[in-house]
Order: structure tokens, then sequence, then C-alpha cells
């Protein structure tokens, strides 16, 4: 039993009973047996999981390891980690606190690792999280006098290693998972344990945001979408400490581009008017007002998306002597041109939006292969909406190999939400192809 946001259960025991289809004396039932298996008593009853799942009352450490048996967590995790944050389910964020990151970060790595589905955030939780980002300073970052001393060294390893590895492109970063995410539980556990200085601490909670903005993408990607989500909350928790406000508002774009891409561009305009307004760098602000113009046409708001698609190309146009920063760094007039192209389509001005899209296609690198397979997606999708079935065919056939050859299985479902639109022009030529190739 899966749920929309707008079903959300706020409680995660709540949410966790519901998913498994049991019902308040069910799980009592269960609480009980379980007690039972290790030869102890447990007077759980309806009224008692009513209360744990409205705030009333707390599960004593017994209960929660029965909870825990139950719902399948590992002991070990529920015995460390407060209530009911071990819990599936857990919706809303975690407040901007002093020693908020290595709490946020823990969690969307527990989650990532299970494969379980869990609650992705409401647009509620979303918004709130990203106006107390906009709206609250960062504390001082501060010496930890917690643990060993942070080695100078191993501090510059990491850095390096962990900055190659999230600046590789799709087909090799695919190879090294594992990598990622051992790079970033170990910054994370550095985070929260080492003794280190103030500059060191800069330097851990950027690497920390970096690496948890580039393994969120390899969730979103496969289609992991509440890990995703908690791995780029674990990052804009990580940024703000580190008083990174572009590299936040980054993050905060990638939330609302995950938004836009699960039907919800409501969402995803509201958390970026709170992620534009406190970006600095031109290009950032280039690329998060081109996103906040996707999400406009989706809602069908034309003025708005045009100003938002000038504010995009003034910003790219702007000199300045700073670089951009690494997450927007790929961004250029070809990206512009073509997701241009695309909100134009959204509004109904398919031959406009198709030419800038052809026309964006054309000048990209050939190295970014990944873009080439999404954007191959959306001149297919216009071509479609034009008529040009034989033609969209081949765009959607390209984008479909591509995609399959880099291990791009977002772009895949890209190309594969088009079916619906090929089979009503099943006759055209190429069409019969492509969809027994994307079947």
């Amino acid at each position: 039993m899966l749920m929309d946001d707008h079903d959300l259960i706020r409680h995660p025991l709540a949410y966790a009973r519901i998913q498994a289809g049991w019902t308040q004396p069910g799980l009592a039932d269960r609480v009980r047996r379980a007690a039972e298996r290790r030869g102890l008593h447990s007077g759980t009853r309806k009224q008692r999981i009513w209360a744990w799942e409205t705030g009333r009352a707390r599960p004593d450490a017994d209960s929660q390891s029965y909870l825990a048996e139950i719902f399948g967590v590992d002991p070990a995790v529920a015995a460390a980690t407060p209530w009911p944050d071990w819990l599936p389910g857990r919706e809303q964020p975690h407040p901007f606190t002093r020693h908020s990151t290595a709490p946020a970060l823990r969690e969307a790595l527990r989650t990532s690792m299970d494969r379980r589905t869990f609650l992705a955030y409401s647009t509620a939780a979303l918004t709130g999280l990203t106006h107390q980002w906009a709206t609250t300073e960062p504390a001082a970052l501060t010496r930890s006098l917690d643990g060993d001393r942070l080695d100078p060294d191993l501090l510059d390893v990491l850095e390096e290693s962990g900055l190659r590895l999230a600046g590789m492109i799709t087909h090799q970063r695919q190879h090294t998972l594992a990598a990622l995410d051992g790079h970033l539980a170990t910054v994370t556990d550095l985070i929260a344990d080492a003794t280190y200085t103030a500059d060191q601490a800069a330097r851990l909670h950027t690497l920390g945001a970096r690496l948890a903005q580039t393994v969120g993408w390899t969730r979103f990607d496969a289609g992991q979408h509440a890990a995703a989500a908690r791995l780029w909350h674990g990052a804009l928790h990580s940024a703000h400490a580190a008083r990174d406000r572009d590299l936040g508002a980054g993050i905060i774009s990638d939330l609302a581009y995950q938004a836009t891409w699960r039907h919800d561009p409501a969402t995803a305009a509201a958390i970026l008017q709170h992620a534009v307004a406190r970006t600095e760098h031109p290009t950032a602000r280039a690329l998060l007002h081109l996103r906040l113009a996707r999400a406009q046409a989706a809602l069908g708001d034309a003025a708005d998306c045009r100003a938002s698609l000038r504010a995009a190309e003034h910003n790219l146009d702007r000199t300045t002597p700073d670089p951009a920063p690494a997450w927007c760094a790929w961004f250029g007039p070809e990206d512009l041109q073509v997701d241009t192209g695309q909100a134009l389509v959204d509004l109904g001005d398919t031959g406009e939006g198709d030419r800038l899209i052809d026309r964006g296609i054309g000048h990209l690198a050939p190295a970014r292969a990944k873009t080439r397979a999404v954007f191959l997606s959306y001149r297919a999708s216009s071509l479609l909406a034009q008529g040009h079935a034989d033609e969209a065919s081949v765009a959607a056939t390209d984008s479909l190999t591509l995609a399959q050859t880099i291990g791009a299985p977002r772009c895949v479902t890209l190309i594969q939400r088009l079916r619906p639109r090929f089979e009503e022009h099943s006759q055209a030529p190429g069409v019969a192809e492509f969809l027994h190739a994307s079947a």
C-alpha cells in the first residue's frame, strides 16, 4: 500500500503500521507476541499504540525492541537512534542547528541502504525546510573537541578522492557507488566524532554536502526518490553549516527538480523561490531561474515562466571573475536553449520550443552523454506534439540506446513515458521498432 504526498501520515509508526496492512489492535497483538517469544510479558493494547502514534506517550526500550523486530529494523540501529527516527517513514526534516548535520546525514545513509519504501517529504515539510534555510543564519563553525584529532593528511586525501568521485560522469560513476557511499559515511563520522579546527570543519561540511548531493543523484537516477530526498536534506544541512549559500541553493534546486519530475511543479516553484533569493553567483542564479521556469511552465503560468526565462538568460550572460560553483559549472547556453525550448513546448509553443531543443542538442559536448539522452527525449516529445511521429521515433530510439549504454535508468523512464503517445501513431515509420525496443 503506497501513499501519495497528499495522503502522508504524520507519525512514522502510523505509516509503518498502515504500510504493513495492520490495524492498531493488530500491531498491539504483534508486540505482545514479540515479548512472549522472549519469555516476557507486554501489556500493549490498542490504546497504547494510539498514544504512541499521537505522541502522547513514548514506548520504553523493551517496547521499541519489540517494534524493531516486528518492522525488521536492526536492533542496534533502533537502540542507537532516537525514537521515532529509526522507524520507516520519518517525514519531518531535521531543523537547522549547530549539530544537525551528522544526524541528518546518518539518517540519509541509513535510509539509502534500505531498499524498503520510505516516505518522501511532503510539500509542507519541504517548504518549511527551505524557508528555514533561507531565514536562518548558520552558527559559527567552531572546534570540535569530542574525539581523536583529525589528521590533516586524511582530510586532504578525502577531499581529493571524494571530489574526484563526485565529478565523474554517469557511466563512470555507476561503478563507484560503494566508494561514494563509503566516503560519505567516513566524512559523516568525522563531522560527528573527530576533533578539528574551524577551518577543517568548513572543509568537512563542504565535502559532506558535495558527496551527499552526488549520492542523492545516484539514488534519484535509480528511482529511489525517498532516499534521494533524504540525502539532499542531509547535504543541505552540511552546506548550511559550511555557510555556502550557493551550494545550498543548488541542493534545493535538486529537490525542486525531483518534485517537477514527480509531477509536483507547485512544490518545485515554492521551494525555488526561497533558493533564488539567497543565490549569489550569476551562473547559479541562471540555473535556478531556469528550473523555476520549468516548474511554472508545467503549472501553465506563462507570464511568470517567461519572466524566469528572461532572468535565466540575463544571469547567464553576466560576467564575473569568480568561477561558477562546481555543482553548476557544467551549465551553459546549450542547457538554457534546451530547457527554454521544453518550457515553451509545455506552454504550447511547440514550433519554437522544438527549434531551441534541436539547436541546444547540436551544441552539447560529446562527453555529456546522460544529458544528451535526456534532451533527445525532450526532442522526441516535442516532435510528437507536432505530429512528426517518424522523426520522434528516431530521437526516442537514439535516447533509449544511449541511456541503456551508459546505465541511466532515469533516462529510460523518460522514454518509456512516451510509449502511450507513440502507440497512437503505430503505423508511422520507425514507431513499431521503437515500441518493440522500449517494451
